[in-house]
């Protein structure tokens, strides 16, 4: 593989990783979309279908990382970092790309939801304890009411507890992709392998992803998070920027164990 086959497939994968998978959050969370309150299981599996989508299209131009947990455990196993910066790369503007396409898929959706007093506060909004909740949650200078559609963030904020859950999260994930996924020639992950790969990404969203929303991916949660804070959205609130580097660092030194553990146990 050539570093412009890498770095096109990488992006073109991830966008339609994040397109797919923020577009699911999205549905399930802005007031106007049709699936909206439709629940963790339409997440877990919507994500788990944009993991095959994506591994699908990409994996014959860059094997298909789509992660730099992966990247990074793939490199450490077959010590070799000479692409890395380059999987990297793709892999952070696709997830742009694809955080930038579910804001246009749902635009009118975001205007919406953005400037309804019910989820904003503010005159006009209805005096009841649910209002109250969801003004006070948009007025919260570190994560605004739809950061959640860009990126993860904790039930309950203890660094220690949310980073562990990140790296044991990851690890599952990528100790499942070096063990079952790529083959020999480094060509990608093959049909079965994608199917694979995609059901324990829903196995961990529906086991794992309860305490932090299971980033399990640094360009998913970075990206994205950019992406957001960048946007005109009115009312928008904050990006969170203090949590940030949790569900960046925690899936890399998962996927750097995952690693290790292979090359002790497997190789």
């Amino acid at each position: 593989m050539s570093s412009s086959d890498i770095f096109i497939g990488e992006t073109i994968g991830t966008a339609i990783l994040i397109l797919l998978g923020g577009g699911v959050c999205a549905a399930v969370t802005l007031k106007a979309s049709k699936a909206r309150n439709a629940g963790w299981l339409a997440i877990a599996f919507g994500w788990g279908f944009a993991v095959l989508t994506a591994v699908y299209t990409s994996a014959p131009l860059s094997g298909a990382h789509l992660n730099p947990a992966v990247t990074l455990a793939l490199a450490i196993k077959d010590d070799d970092f000479g692409n890395l910066p380059v999987y990297w790369g793709g892999q952070l503007l696709g997830a742009m790309i694809g955080a930038a396409l579910v804001w246009v898929a749902y635009y009118g959706q975001f205007h919406a939801h953005l400037t309804d007093r019910e989820i904003v506060g503010g005159p006009g909004a209805q005096a009841t304890t649910s209002a109250r909740v969801k003004a006070v949650e948009a007025e919260e200078p570190a994560a605004g009411p739809v950061l959640g559609v860009f990126s993860t963030g904790p039930e309950i904020r203890h660094a220690v507890q949310n980073l562990a859950t990140e790296i044991i999260g990851t690890l599952v994930l990528v100790l499942a992709i070096l063990t079952q996924g790529l083959n020999d020639e480094g060509n990608g992950l093959g049909t079965l392998g994608a199917l694979i790969t995609a059901l324990v990404v829903v196995s961990i969203g529906l086991s794992l992803g309860g305490p932090t929303g299971y980033a399990i991916n640094p360009a998913r949660d970075l990206g994205p998070r950019i992406v957001h804070a960048l946007l005109p959205l009115p009312n928008k609130g904050g990006s969170d920027w203090s949590y940030a580097w949790i569900p960046v660092v925690g899936p890399l030194i998962g996927g750097a164990v995952a690693a290790g553990i292979y090359n002790v146990a497997f190789a």
